[in-house]
């Protein structure tokens, strides 16, 4: 039996789980992109503009640990659908608090949102749940591939949407709705094993604990890295609109460039794994830290040569290179992770790295609303502070993979137990 024949069924779920990407993604660039505006419009206080999106995130976190094993028994499809549809009601519910201009309602909303987003961070692993060993680092970055689309639909329909109505960004949330209703009837279409919780009770005492899992100096670094990746790009990704309209340019900018940026997350995934495959995990991953190192130079760089307010130019360029930094990083990270652990212990593997991983990007969230506004007298001093908060974690990032590498090479590294 060759590859292709043996991966057709992998093939037709990464097909489902692409236009999962592309539809249900849009909302993601869109929440992102007004949190800030709508938070700033319905709180007083500025350092809490951001916790809009601080709460979607930690829905986020907190879901993984129940969601993954949840998928574990009942299937990926019953979870997918879980999510989007709690997708609809936090936007429904968010919409509420923006008509009644209640604070309380909005975080509320967005809270129940994080489920959804926590939902769409498993699209990747499920690409690899019917894949061959050599196929999975495509299938993960085929599905993350999905993402171009949305990239621009989201901020772009957000430009048709957030005027609609008299109450300003209403019209965004109610989008969100359709699109989470219309896009869950794709994973009807997905053939992935059922699962049962009887399996999965009867298969835990092969697995290891969390604490083993820990011990794993592979789990432990691709944890790790993929922390490292995703927080610094949610805490710049974060404060870009506010700083774009702190530096005197439009909202249209703002949805610009943070198209710009998601673009850049998502276009090189149709070769990030193909780079995976013929460079190693590690070096995939170094070339992504050191990508988002280069984003908050770039930043940083605007602000000295302009010797003032950043040129919309260092916007562009900074968050581009942000996107293609955890691009790398990220795909890398969950390539890792998916081959350092055995399949019975997928359910416990990946929910504890997703709860770290948003755990870290939860507090990179609202980090990113208190350095942008209450770290400075200005919106250049808090944008400068943000990027220069990107430096201990790209550190504690890059030692842990030199660390790999080097027990790699010294072969002190163990194969994942089999199921």
């Amino acid at each position: 039996m060759t590859a292709l024949h043996s991966d057709q069924r992998a093939v037709r779920n990464v097909a489902v789980l692409v236009a999962a990407q592309a539809i249900l993604g849009a909302q993601m660039p869109m929440l992102f992109v007004v949190g800030g505006f709508v938070g700033n419009m319905l709180t007083t206080n500025p350092c809490l503009a951001t916790l809009p999106i601080s709460f979607i995130v930690f829905g986020s976190m907190t879901t993984a640990p129940w969601i993954s094993p949840l998928m574990q028994y009942r299937g990926r499809r019953f979870g997918f659908v879980v999510g989007a549809l709690c997708g609809a009601l936090g936007a429904a519910v968010a919409a509420y608090g923006i008509y009644i201009g209640n604070f309380l309602w909005l975080l509320a909303g967005s809270y129940l949102s994080g489920i959804y987003m926590s939902a769409q961070g498993f699209y990747r692993f499920a690409a690899t749940d019917t894949a061959s060993d050599a196929f999975k680092p495509k299938a993960i970055s085929y599905v993350m591939a999905g993402g171009l689309a949305s990239a621009i639909v989201g901020p772009q329909l957000n430009n048709v949407v957030d005027d609609l109505y008299v109450i300003p960004f209403l019209g965004t949330y109610i989008a969100i709705i359709a699109l989470n209703l219309v896009g869950l009837l794709l994973f009807f279409f997905l053939d992935l094993p059922k699962g049962s919780k009887k399996e999965a009770v009867e298969a835990a005492p092969a697995g290891r604990s969390r604490k083993e899992l820990l011990r794993d100096p592979r789990i432990r670094v691709a944890i790790i890295c993929g922390m490292v990746s995703y927080a610094l790009m949610n805490l710049v990704m974060t404060s870009t609109p506010l700083a774009v309209v702190g530096c005197g340019f439009t909202s249209t900018d703002a949805n610009n460039i943070v198209s710009a940026h998601v673009l850049a997350m998502f276009a090189p995934s149709f070769f990030t794994g193909h780079l995976i495959a013929r460079f190693g995990v590690e070096r995939i991953i170094g070339t992504g830290l050191i990508t988002l190192a280069a984003a908050g130079g770039s930043a940083l760089a605007g602000i000295g040569i302009g010797g003032g307010e950043p040129g919309l130019w260092s916007f562009y360029a900074g968050l581009v290179l942000l996107g293609l930094g955890w691009n790398f990083g990220f795909i890398g990270a969950t390539t890792m992770l998916s081959s350092a652990h055995a399949p019975n212990e997928r359910g416990v593997a990946q929910g504890m790295n997703d709860l770290l991983v948003f755990g870290c990007v939860t507090f990179a969230s609202l980090a990113s609303g208190g350095l942008m506004n209450c770290a400075g007298g200005s919106p250049v001093e808090g944008w400068s502070a943000v990027n220069i908060a990107m430096v201990p974690f790209l550190l504690l990032a890059g030692v842990s993979l030199v660390w790999l590498t080097r027990l790699t090479k010294r072969g002190a590294l163990v194969s994942p137990p089999a199921e």
